[in-house]
């Protein structure tokens, strides 16, 4: 992984020092909140409901050892003990005081992290496929294109105050882990007549107007891509709106001038910085690309692994759900969830952040990864390795075998800490996850994907979920919406709305009654939910979800 460089360390360093000055000059009134609000966005700093929160940037989710312990550092010295992933890969603190945020930042430093442009009108955390590096099926490892793109990104002075926030997605695979088609910018690694390149995506996002991403150019050399994605946010800078912030994100601004234009605009762009690219970001890229080699994956014997597998029908649980492929012979991708029913999604505690940067380091050549879907990835375990791994997450309540699951819900903190939310997301989640545990039906209901957002703003990308929900706020009642057929993937799709909304008492046993029809109406065991709904449509699902109607009753129009 990526090791900052002395000027790297001296840029942040001076950036924290600046951040103390300006936090102590809105402590003794200096300045007002209003005065301090661009200052702290820059610092990913918030003000919350309750309290301020710090988002920390996990670039494309990849952090070692050490830096998962600082994690747990900050969370045990200045938070209630835990902290929150993200789904863009990163971590927030919900209740450090103002006065101790610049210590965290200069703690940070010391283990080459930061929190700079994870919020603002800027172009945000770049983030990839979470198992980049380790992937069967991926072309290349997309991470340290993430890195150049962070680079050139971070205080670029063109880019700091765009219409809107932007956000961009690298992936290295055919499957799409890493949601490139609701990004800003969505980047595909792809090979082309022996050359690897990438395809080039535009105009993705969700919030209150969702859209799937276009594709603006099929085949980009891989030399071109800083010119390149430069034109594409040049033009959004010149073309984006700054009337109206709810229509000033890119996917707008290709809906409103069509992507013919777009194309456009951008190529002409494009062949006019292009000559001012001389190769130095290509010396760059191989200097990082080295950076980002390969650990020297051991040979053992799979032995252990079998006998457990053979032996433990909860290890073996485990396994089945938990694991992913691995490019090594001998090698497993392991997937901890941090959604133990119940739990709320994305949060760890202190003392499981310090126990997964140990595995790390006994067993995973130091490596962990952040997923979008809120969970922990250690990249690179040998199987011989998964049986005392495994002992260990258990010890720390971290062996749920959910991943993929009905429980393994994507959820925004919603009102339960965000300013923004009109709905809580978190008991909603923990009500579906502890409900569909008590039928012990997960396993036989298979993949499913529920994603639940608090608002409009969807940050827990209800868009895309098989299932999606959305709390809105109804005359002062808790309402939640229900979309389906989402999908984030490389099919990607925004989802359907069912109908009219529920009561926060309604919810789950709508959710209960889908499930239910899905299980009957599948073709067999392994027809996905996602594939029933595609197969059948929205009306024998929305008939379940609504029986007063189907029966002749009239539904309430919330």
């Amino acid at each position: 992984m990526y090791q900052y460089n002395d000027f790297d360390t001296a840029f942040l360093t001076e950036r924290n020092a600046q951040f103390r000055a300006q936090v102590e000059r809105r402590i003794n009134g200096s300045l007002t909140e209003d005065e301090f609000k661009p200052l702290r966005l820059m610092n990913g700093v918030y003000l919350q409901l309750h309290a301020y929160m710090l988002r920390v940037a996990i670039p494309y989710g990849t952090l070692n050892s050490a830096q998962m312990d600082m994690l747990a550092h900050l969370a045990a010295k200045y938070d209630k003990g835990y902290g929150h992933f993200t789904t863009r890969q990163n971590i927030q603190y919900n209740w450090p005081k103002l006065r101790d945020i610049p210590d965290m930042l200069d703690d940070l430093g010391t283990v080459g992290m930061h929190a700079i442009q994870t919020s603002g009108n800027t172009i945000r955390n770049v983030t990839a496929d979470h198992f980049a590096g380790a992937a069967a099926d991926e072309v290349a490892d997309p991470r340290p294109y993430a890195e150049l793109l962070r680079q050139w990104s971070t205080d670029h002075p063109e880019f700091q105050f765009l219409p809107r926030k932007f956000k961009i997605a690298v992936t290295g695979a055919e499957a799409d882990r890493a949601v490139i088609r609701a990004h800003d910018i969505g980047l595909q690694l792809v090979e082309q007549v022996g050359e690897i390149g990438f395809r080039v995506i535009v105009g993705g996002g969700l919030g209150r107007t969702p859209m799937i991403g276009k594709v603006l150019r099929n085949f980009l050399p891989m030399a071109d891509l800083l010119p390149y994605c430069e034109a594409i946010v040049s033009i959004y800078n010149r073309l984006g709106r700054r009337d109206n912030k709810y229509k000033a994100r890119i996917k707008i601004t290709v809906h409103e001038n069509g992507i013919e234009t777009i194309r456009d605009q951008v190529e002409t762009r494009f062949a006019q910085i292009r000559p001012a690219f001389t190769g130095v970001d290509q010396t760059l890229l191989a200097d990082i690309k080295a950076q980002f080699a390969a650990p020297d994956f051991a040979k053992k014997s799979e032995a252990p692994f079998t006998a457990a597998y053979d032996a433990d029908p909860v290890f073996r649980s485990w396994a089945d759900t938990n694991l992913t492929a691995h490019k090594a012979p001998g090698y497993a991708i392991v997937s901890i969830s941090i959604k133990k029913q119940g739990d709320t999604p994305g949060d760890a505690t202190a003392e499981q952040m310090r126990a997964m940067a140990e595995l790390a380091r006994t067993y995973g050549h130091d490596e962990l990864r952040i997923s979008h879907e809120q969970n922990v990835i250690l990249p690179h375990v040998h199987r011989a390795d998964l049986p005392a791994l495994h002992a260990t997450l258990k010890a720390h309540g971290l062996a749920t075998s959910n991943i993929g699951l009905i429980s393994d819900i994507i959820a925004c903190p919603g009102m339960d800490y965000c300013a923004l939310a009109t709905a809580r997301s978190i008991p909603v989640a923990q009500q579906i996850a502890t409900r569909f545990d008590e039928l012990k039906l997960e396993h036989d209901i298979g993949e499913l994907k529920i994603k639940i957002s608090g608002c409009i703003n969807a940050c827990g990308h209800h868009h895309v979920g098989h299932i999606g929900i959305l709390g809105l706020d109804r005359a002062g009642v808790e309402n939640y919406q229900i979309t389906l057929g989402g999908d984030h993937t490389e099919t990607a799709a925004v989802g359907e709305r069912a109908g009219p909304g529920f009561a926060y008492d309604e919810i789950v046993p709508a959710i209960e009654r889908l499930i239910a029809a899905y299980l009957h109406l599948r073709n067999s065991p392994d027809e996905r939910f996602i594939d029933a709904y595609r197969r059948l449509g929205l009306a024998p699902f929305k008939a379940a979800l609504y029986p007063a109607v189907n029966a002749g009753g009239k539904a309430d129009a919330a």
